[in-house]
């Protein structure tokens, strides 16, 4: 696939190898306001690649600069996400504008990017995360239409398999038990950034509501039912197998 060039000043030095690719939707009502904002030093936004709907790529800025596309955020240990990782903004309207579907063509043309990046750079499938994995509470993006199912069968990611329909709550807010620790625990392993209070907190829910955004799409609610827990036994479960 054929990759167009456009440069964007909002760039500096890498601090970190890289390790991380981070997706993104553009949250925007186009395609061009994205890319627009991306290139406007005012904005002091940018990533490396936009992914347009009719499957175009577009790259702003080198893969080797340090792009500024995540923000406060953490992942496995690494505060400066941006130094770590490599962002694709996918355009999509997002949850402002009905969060459309992501159509075939484009998505076709992240898993070409994704696996082109990941084999560049030698990154594993556990980094390959969204912005809401890395920023809970802040992002929301790629958003739960997004079908990380389809990446993960191709090697993008992970996924869970043979998960448990039991949806009966376990832990909500406020409660404090030391199941809550042991999913806290889990979610650590996978690269999350908890704490392990053993705390039904405002940041554990968050932390939860990108968890079931991610990996549990049909139920976003942050509780920590039976299904979740069984989910999050199976990532981490399957990242130590891994290792």
């Amino acid at each position: 696939m054929k990759i167009r060039r456009l440069s964007s000043p909002n760039f500096d030095e890498r601090k970190l190898p890289i390790s991380i690719l981070v997706l993104h939707y553009t949250g925007m009502e186009s395609g061009q306001a994205a890319i627009d904002r991306l290139c406007d030093p005012k904005a002091k936004v940018s990533a490396h690649y936009v992914v347009e709907e009719n499957g175009d790529i577009i790259q702003l800025v080198d893969e080797d600069k340090r792009a500024w596309h995540a923000g406060v955020s953490s992942w496995n240990g690494i505060a400066d996400i941006n130094s770590a990782s490599i962002g694709i903004e996918i355009v999509n309207g997002g949850h402002d504008f009905g969060l459309p579907d992501f159509p075939d063509v484009q998505i076709g043309a992240v898993l070409w990017l994704s696996q082109a990046i990941m084999k560049r750079h030698n990154i594993k499938p556990r980094n390959v995360v969204g912005h809401s994995d890395v920023a809970p509470g802040r992002k929301i993006d790629p958003g739960e239409k997004f079908p990380w199912h389809l990446l993960a069968a191709e090697g993008i990611g992970l996924w869970p398999e043979g998960v448990i329909a039991d949806q009966r709550i376990l832990f909500d807010a406020g409660d404090r038990d030391r199941g809550i620790a042991a999913a806290q625990t889990g979610l650590a392993s996978i690269g999350y950034g908890v704490e392990v209070t053993g705390v039904m907190d405002g940041k554990t829910i968050a932390l939860v509501e990108a968890f079931q955004r991610r990996y549990r799409p049909s139920k976003i609610d942050g509780r920590i039912d039976l299904q979740t827990l069984d989910v999050i036994g199976k990532i981490a479960s399957s990242l130590s197998d891994s290792n």
